[in-house]
């Protein structure tokens, strides 16, 4: 099974599909407890010194990476086959680690989103997932090209089927479902058959 993220402060949707590309499941799922802030650095480092907003930043990692844990075990538990594969909205590599940068221009306006991001691509590692990134701008072309004609029943076909919500996020997130298992299945294939 593939699941793809499309996330947002504190919560994001959340697809899967089989190899075939069929939703076998679709959620939006919570990303940080209810009593925490979603945006440590974006809502509250205006408000707080350097020490003071990375101690928050901590304590709302803590949140996230249980939240997060939490939503990525009910999905897995939904589903009759293990996942395979996680993609999750691209950041830079070199987007910076340190808090006090973090709070500056440009970085303050994504660094919260990163954070859940990478916190989700490190549950997912420890899952034994693929963790797949991809481009929110690109990826549903890239769907578009891997499906060739079925690429308008697969991306909006579940509204019909499942029902409404079917929304960009779902069709995002299930496009980058469909473009990270493709890329599991080359980096397999490249790998030889002991992967």
């Amino acid at each position: 099974m593939r699941v793809g993220i499309a996330d947002h402060l504190g919560w994001a949707v959340a697809v899967t599909a089989t190899a075939d590309h069929r939703v076998v499941d679709r959620r939006r799922i919570t990303l940080v407890e209810p009593e925490m802030t979603p945006a440590p650095i974006h809502y509250e480092s205006h408000r707080l010194d350097a020490p003071a907003t990375a101690a928050l930043v901590g304590e709302v990692r803590a949140s996230v990476a249980r939240a997060a844990s939490a939503a990525l075990g009910q999905i897995a538990a939904a589903l009759a086959m293990p996942i395979t594969s996680i993609s999750l909205r691209a950041w830079p590599p070199d987007f910076p680690d340190d808090v006090a940068v973090q709070r500056r221009s440009p970085y303050e306006a994504r660094a919260d989103a990163i954070m859940y991001r990478q916190i989700l691509s490190e549950l997912a590692h420890a899952r034994g997932y693929h963790v797949h990134l991809y481009d929110a701008k690109k990826v549903e072309a890239q769907a578009v090209t891997i499906l060739a004609e079925r690429a308008e029943e697969v991306l909006n076909g579940p509204r019909v089927v499942l029902g409404p919500p079917w929304r960009k996020d779902h069709r995002i997130a299930l496009a980058a479902a469909i473009v990270g298992g493709l890329d599991r299945q080359r980096l397999l294939y490249a790998s030889g058959p002991s992967a």
